[in-house]
């Protein structure tokens, strides 16, 4: 066997300089090795995975046998098998994650929309104290001493700059920051009819730029239930397909909960989610929206696949309401061990939906999601 560092005493694979050479433009050599496995965000996949640590020898030897096949032709990119272009990598949406359980936890208003005044909200209870959405802030902070909410769009009094510059500043006072937007909408992606699919795309483009004047990184668009059209994947991502690439130039993320049974099975919104294919869309899994169907088994099964596509929110509640008041309750238990196995870092947003007030319930939800997530 001649010296290593022939090249061409290694047959069948790249001469050892240039993939030392690749692995300096990596700067392999300068990356903090962990020890131990941990999850990690893959940005092929836009998927959080479960990867093992690799010494810098280990890597050169896999590089190595990667190149043999004529990778290093292609570069950097082809070495890892990816078709993305290092100006597509950067597209990758640029949000801070904390990582401490009080700062991963959210409070959503949807939980108080009985004593938000606001024109769109009907469900507003006027037996009951009222607020302004920007009184929430200060309000979360002094009930929950949490600080990140998340407005739903029926909560704002107004769109009007004036407006939502008062809303940054209860923001800034009370020291919070709004983590999504949760948008609803009455024109539906997949309608049939072309027109007010682009009613529906327009509206969430115009909530992207609301997103970006309070500072929120994402924003949850619903997809509506027409009547003249069944659930349809294909034109539910094309509609997606412009809000998302619209978003991702403003940085914000697009997410899709799994909500209505119909229009929303979670299933269906991976369907999509994987159709557009897009770095800036994601799911909002909610932990017992699927369990109205009255099946557990299928609620997890559909909570792991949203949790698959998962990226800054989710909503952690301990059931759900249905008709007539009947309650369908979730094992948190089982719910947080399907979140941390997915390796999700994002916030956990407090979503309370059951009748009765919503403070004390709300109160437990943080104190169990702090106790899961430690």
């Amino acid at each position: 066997m001649g010296r290593i560092s022939d090249p061409k005493t290694r047959k069948g694979r790249a001469p050892v300089p240039v993939i030392r050479q690749l692995a300096d433009r990596l700067e392999i050599h300068r990356l903090r090795i962990p020890t131990a496995r941990q999850p990690e965000y893959n940005p092929k996949t836009w998927r959080f995975s479960h990867t093992d640590s690799l010494t810098r020898r280990a890597f050169l030897e896999k590089l190595s046998a990667l190149t043999a096949g004529g990778l290093v032709a292609s570069g950097v990119r082809g070495a890892f098998g990816a078709d993305r272009s290092d100006e597509s990598a950067a597209s990758q949406p640029h949000i801070s994650l904390p990582r401490a359980p009080r700062d991963r936890i959210s409070v959503a208003s949807y939980s108080f929309r009985a004593y938000i005044d606001g024109p769109a909200n009907h469900d507003r209870d006027r037996s009951l104290p009222g607020m302004d959405l920007t009184d929430f802030p200060a309000e979360v902070v002094k009930k929950f001493n949490i600080r990140n909410i998340e407005p739903h769009n029926r909560h704002f009094r107004s769109l009007d700059p004036a407006y939502l510059g008062i809303f940054r500043e209860a923001l800034g006072k009370a020291s919070v920051k709004v983590v999504d937007i949760a948008v609803g909408g009455q024109s539906s992606f997949y309608d049939g009819d072309p027109s007010t699919r682009k009613k529906a795309i327009a509206y969430a483009k115009k909530w992207v730029d609301v997103a970006v004047e309070i500072g929120s990184p994402g924003i949850r668009t619903h997809i509506h239930r027409p009547s003249n059209s069944v659930p349809s994947a294909q034109r539910t991502a094309e509609s997606l397909r412009e809000v998302v690439e619209y978003a991702a130039g403003k940085n914000v993320v697009v997410n899709l909960e799994n909500d209505d049974l119909v229009s929303e099975d979670a299933f269906f919104v991976v369907k999509v989610i994987e159709e557009v294919n897009h770095p800036y869309l994601h799911a909002l899994p909610d932990f017992a929206n699927s369990m109205m169907t009255g099946n557990a088994d299928f609620n997890y099964r559909a909570l792991q696949a949203m949790f698959q596509h998962a990226y800054s929110i989710c909503h952690v509640k301990d059931g759900e309401a249905g008709d007539h008041g009947k309650l369908f309750s979730i094992d948190m238990k089982k719910s947080f061990d399907i979140l941390k196995a997915s390796g999700y870092r994002g916030y956990c947003s407090m979503e309370f939906d059951a009748p009765g007030e919503p403070y004390a319930p709300t109160a437990r939800l943080i104190e169990q999601t702090i106790r899961y997530l430690s």
